[in-house]
């Protein structure tokens, strides 16, 4: 499966969500870490849907940038 993240600057350090599964949040140093912490989290948070019998949501959210003047 493949979901939608978003990591922002949170000024000392980076955050991360996919906003396809509430509450599925990390955060981490760097970027990067940050990005492998979301990803763990995702791997994470699937593995207790599956547990509890639940749904996996299917992922929806798509992400495109713009570009404005400045």
């Amino acid at each position: 499966m493949r979901f939608a993240i978003v990591i922002e600057n949170a000024g000392n350090n980076f955050s991360a969500y996919a906003p396809d599964l509430p509450g599925c949040v990390a955060t981490g140093a760097t970027f990067e870490e940050a990005e492998a912490e979301i990803r763990g989290a995702i791997e994470f948070h699937l593995a207790g849907l599956r547990e509890d019998g639940l749904p996996i949501p299917q992922p929806r959210s798509q992400v495109e940038y713009i570009e404005v003047a400045a």
